[in-house]
């Protein structure tokens, strides 16, 4: 198997950036790739898996600024998927701009979408030494387990409370701030931006498609942002050419996956609930905690 090593990286050497995903095989980060691609559009975090896989198959963790970076993928994946809608929102976003019609139900949805980012980019800013540190705590399996009962319970009860009967075209400006709040928790491993998301939508009665559109929507500028400034932050710790390759090579695994993600969620939410959603997080949640505590799997 082709390792991609850069000399003097990583948490060993002192490195301010996690950067020991550069010493993975081609086959490790494809297979991260599609782990990353399917478990950022699905309410199951993919941090909490970009830390429990690579743990299960003995490699080692390719650190936040990694994933961060990965997330490019579902940008791909929700810009192809969603292009019609997207160009067709812009569109009438830019009418009713010309046209002074601030009351215009694109408009509004455009500047929540917009609105909605900030939450996540600030807290993000303040986090951004911790959660890129090299054996950063937030990332320790204990947090990512804790995150996932959480979210999980909240899950259910928002399943089981909202009302279910706003479309799409109902959806407010204040949905996306509110929405938005909700999407900035997700910075927590474990907590899952999609799941936060989708979580706040059920809340606010949207119906399950709906939530999970949405959801996928708001997440495009914080994805631009916190990619953008993840390659930045590789650019600057001196990442390598063999080193962006290996980023390359997850980016086009994940972002065929991410597709396939967006495409069967929601397809099953359609017909179904989201609880099979929620006993795979309280379970997930459950086994890594027992799996600390009993010496199973590292923190």
């Amino acid at each position: 198997m082709l390792s991609l090593i850069v000399a003097t990286t990583g948490c060993a050497n002192g490195s301010e950036v996690n950067l020991d995903f550069t010493s993975l095989g081609w086959i490790d980060v494809i297979i991260l790739g599609i782990v990353q691609g399917i478990t950022e559009l699905l309410p199951i975090s993919s941090t909490a898996h970009m830390r429990i896989v690579p743990t299960l198959l003995g490699l080692q963790d390719p650190g936040s600024a990694f994933s961060a970076a990965m997330q490019l993928a579902s940008l791909t994946a929700v810009l192809s998927y969603f292009w019609k809608d997207l160009k067709k929102l812009t569109g009438e976003t830019f009418r009713a701009i010309t046209g002074q019609d601030y009351q215009s139900s694109s408009f509004r949805l455009m500047v929540g979408l917009l609105l909605g980012t900030l939450p996540i980019t600030i807290a993000g800013l303040l986090l951004k030494p911790i959660l890129n540190a090299c054996d950063s705590p937030m990332r320790g399996l204990v947090v990512i387990g804790a995150a996932s009962i959480v979210m999980s319970l909240l899950l259910a009860i928002a399943e089981k409370r909202g009302e279910r009967d706003r479309t799409f075209e109902k959806i407010t400006l204040w949905d996306g701030i509110w929405v938005g709040v909700a999407q900035a928790f997700a910075l927590i491993p474990g907590v899952s931006r999609s799941g936060s998301t989708l979580t706040a939508g059920l809340f606010l009665g949207m119906e399950r498609e709906t939530a999970a559109k949405f959801s996928f929507l708001l997440g495009l500028p914080a994805v631009i942002l916190a990619g953008a400034l993840e390659l930045h932050t590789l650019f600057k710790a001196g990442l390598s050419g063999a080193g962006w390759l290996t980023l390359l090579i997850g980016l086009i695994s994940a972002s065929i996956s991410a597709f396939v993600a967006i495409w069967g969620l929601l397809r099953y939410l359609e017909k179904h609930s989201t609880l099979i959603f929620i006993f795979y997080r309280f379970g997930m949640g459950i086994f890594l905690i027992v799996a600390v505590i009993s010496g199973w799997l590292p923190n």
